[in-house]
């Protein structure tokens, strides 16, 4: 079979044969290393038969864990406030950060907002990044905590009666707290 050739493309093996046939089968990876692992075995199956091969293989993009956190919380989005509530079905402020970082992204929050606000890294206002934590403050005292959405807005589950949901930071009193890198 001199001639043939085989390639990955975009996910799809491709073998051309010396008498113009095209076959074509969709490979299904899970993991990013897999189409390399195909790719490479194509390889050295079709040069011990003595065939043309070429293997490509699409660029794998990985998430960032900020964005992770930002979208976890906006999966969140419509659940209703329930005081006390860490999710997954309704949330108060500090459970929906505590949901977010502890059960989803393996970190260590405490509970509550001030808690949570003890355990952070303190950062300037203007050094905050998505995914970092927006703590609203009164008398110095820490009362409700969202995650940063970017573009001063937050992701929280704002009281009784309202839903989590994405809002503009309303007011200058708060303080930003980090816990991503």
């Amino acid at each position: 079979m001199s001639g043939d050739t085989t390639a990955v493309v975009s996910g799809n093996l491709i073998t051309r044969t010396g008498r113009g046939v095209r076959i074509v089968v969709t490979l299904v990876c899970l993991l990013a290393s897999v189409p390399a692992v195909v790719g490479a075995g194509a390889t050295s199956a079709h040069a011990a038969a003595g065939t043309k091969t070429s293997t490509q293989t699409a660029p794998v993009s990985r998430v960032s864990i900020r964005t992770r956190a930002v979208r976890l919380a906006a999966s969140r989005a419509g659940m209703p406030y329930r005081y006390g509530a860490e999710g997954p079905s309704a949330f108060d402020c500090s459970g929906l950060v505590a949901w977010v970082y502890n059960s989803k992204l393996g970190r260590h929050l405490p509970r509550t907002s001030s808690a949570q606000y003890g355990a952070s890294r303190h950062i300037r206002k203007r050094d905050i990044r998505r995914a970092d934590l927006v703590f609203f403050t009164s008398g110095g005292s820490v009362y409700h905590v969202g995650i940063y959405a970017g573009r001063h807005r937050i992701w929280h589950a704002p009281y009784s009666g309202a839903s989590v949901r994405k809002e503009r930071i309303w007011t200058t009193s708060w303080r930003a707290g980090r816990v991503l890198r």
